[in-house]
This record gives C-alpha cells, sequence and structure tokens, in this order.
C-alpha cells in the first residue's frame, strides 16, 4: 500500500475515535479488526495514529494557535481536525516535506471535506510551517 493510501486509512482511524469522543485501544483494535488491508498495513496505521493520540494536546496547541482570532478550535469539524492532525505530526515529527504532508492534506479535504475544506486546511497548515520555522 502507497503512502497516500495508508494516510487515508489512518485519517479513516483517527475520523472514526473524533466522532466517537474516544482514543481507547478498545475503539482502534476494533476498527482494525474490520479494516481491509494487510496485517503489515495494520500495523504501520495502528502504530501512527497510537503516536498521533499520543501527542494530539501538543498538536490540537499548535492548531489553536494558527487559527485566526475569530475562531476556536471547537468550530473545526472533525473531518478537517483529523486531517491536520495527521499533517501536522508529519510536518512536525515525521520530518515529512511540508509540501508534500500539505499537498496530501488538502487533497484529502477535497474527498472527505466541505467546499472550503481544502482552503482552510492550507491555510492553517501554512501557518503552522511558518510559525515553525520550517519553510
Amino acid at each position: 500500500m502507497n503512502k497516500s493510501v495508508l494516510r487515508e486509512e489512518t485519517f479513516k482511524l483517527i475520523y472514526s475515535l473524533e466522532v466517537q469522543k474516544t482514543n481507547s485501544e478498545d475503539q482502534i483494535e476494533i476498527y482494525m479488526e474490520n479494516a481491509e488491508m494487510s496485517e503489515k498495513d495494520k500495523q504501520l496505521v495502528e502504530e501512527i495514529a497510537k503516536k498521533i493520540l499520543e501527542l494530539e494536546p501538543k498538536i490540537k496547541q499548535e492548531i489553536a494557535k494558527n487559527l485566526k482570532s475569530d475562531w476556536s478550535i471547537e468550530r473545526i469539524s472533525k473531518i478537517n481536525m483529523s486531517i491536520l492532525e495527521i499533517a501536522i505530526y508529519e510536518i512536525l515529527y515525521v520530518n515529512t516535506p511540508y509540501k508534500v504532508a500539505i499537498n496530501e492534506a488538502v487533497e484529502l479535504a477535497k474527498k472527505y471535506g466541505e467546499d472550503q475544506s481544502p482552503s482552510f486546511v492550507n491555510g492553517i497548515l501554512a501557518s503552522v510551517v511558518k510559525d515553525n520555522n520550517i519553510a
């Protein structure tokens, strides 16, 4: 499975946890049991998701400080939040080239989000990159 597909599967898992308002091991196991991918890919997706959940407070803090002043983190849709969490994890903690992470996030936003999701996701991630002096 290529990285884009793995990223999308990770998004689906993170999103399902956002919707269920849980990050329990049990929910991850249930999701992974029903996922249609190889055991190797399941392990990789589960490992990435657990790392994102572990870093979630730091990642959400990064999102919050890069929102416009009239926005609160609670206004962000669960889809956009899940996409942002994965991209910020990749940019700040995995050293994925930021252009790749942003492009992949925007593509997920186009596929799963609302009409304004791609530009919103792009704007937040561009701000995160600038704020962290990555570019």
